[in-house]
């Protein structure tokens, strides 16, 4: 039920008893109002008045004879996500080849410029090598890093100056000039992935050739693999680093088989401080059977 409000009253008027208006509008409450109108009612059915524009309907939209109706735009082609690397097919083919005919160290690195990726774009430095390559030991970690990519050397950045302390602590130093007491260290990818991110199968399929080229010029004793990517890409294994760490694997290379020993990345040792001790737990048997070695009597070598 609507009510009406009660007229405003005018300045001659005196000022209104409250009570009297508090009585007004309890009447009403108990007559069933629940809406207040204006004191004039308003017809909602009467015409607009004159001077009110009336509402202009839309234009059509204008119609071409059949021949002359504008071609649809063609449809967008469809883009790679972001952060994927799209390799052509001939790609992995044509990296194999050029890894195969580096018969040099120097050859490999040339032949990795020649490579075809969508990391070159985003790099600044190809990231090789550092290190004495005729240390027994090789290390390949998975990708170069910020500070990688901006000197050209792999692991010079925190994780890089980590991993030297790691090795220190058993005797092994990259400047070192005695071939025993040096290692030699790479990457599975030489450019680094924008903004740090992990590299893809394609990336690792693209490069494997020239990984697996660059442990043959080398030729180290033992090899260390520095992280899941890298230890899953070369000994080509479902497992993780987890499963995969502490204990000597074989991989089949041309100079015959050799072991190889996954452990944790020093990446990983940064963010997990408590995955520390198994990684002095791997150095430990790398130090123990370089120097197993190194007593052997020449014939059991």
């Amino acid at each position: 039920m609507r009510g009406m409000i009660p007229p405003a009253t005018g300045p001659a008027d005196p000022p209104p008893d409250a009570a009297a208006l508090l009585a007004a509008l309890r009447l009403q409450l108990d007559w069933g109002v629940d809406e207040a109108l204006a004191e004039q009612p308003l017809d909602r059915l009467a015409a607009p008045p004159p001077h009110a524009a009336a509402p202009q309907p839309a234009p059509a939209p204008a119609t071409l004879p059949l021949g002359d109706q504008p071609a649809a735009p063609p449809l967008a082609a469809a883009r790679p996500r972001r952060g994927a690397t799209v390799l052509p097919m001939p790609a992995v083919p044509a990296a194999a080849s050029l890894a195969a005919g580096a018969h040099s160290l120097e050859a490999l690195r040339e032949a990795l410029l020649q490579v075809d990726t969508p990391l070159r774009e985003t790099a600044t430095n190809l990231v090789f090598a550092d290190g004495n390559p005729h240390a027994p030991v090789m290390f390949i970690g998975e990708a170069p890093g910020a500070d990688e990519d901006r000197q050209g050397k792999p692991f010079v950045g925190q994780s890089g100056q980590l991993l030297d302390r790691m090795l220190a602590s058993i005797g092994l130093d990259r400047t070192a000039e005695a071939p025993e007491r040096a290692f030699y260290i790479s990457n599975i990818l030489p450019w680094r992935p924008p903004g740090n991110r992990n590299p893809t199968d394609a990336e690792v399929t693209l490069f494997m050739p020239f990984v697996l080229r660059h442990i043959a010029l080398v030729r180290p004793k033992r090899l260390v693999l520095l992280g899941g990517v890298s230890a899953k890409a070369v000994l080509r294994a479902k497992d993780g680093i987890t499963r995969l760490r502490g204990r000597w694997h074989s991989l089949k290379t041309e100079a015959g088989p050799l072991p190889v020993l996954p452990t944790w990345h020093p990446a990983y040792l940064l963010r997990t401080l408590s995955a520390k001790r198994d990684a002095w737990a791997d150095l430990v048997l790398l130090r123990r059977t370089l120097d197993a070695e190194n007593d052997a009597p020449a014939s059991d070598l």
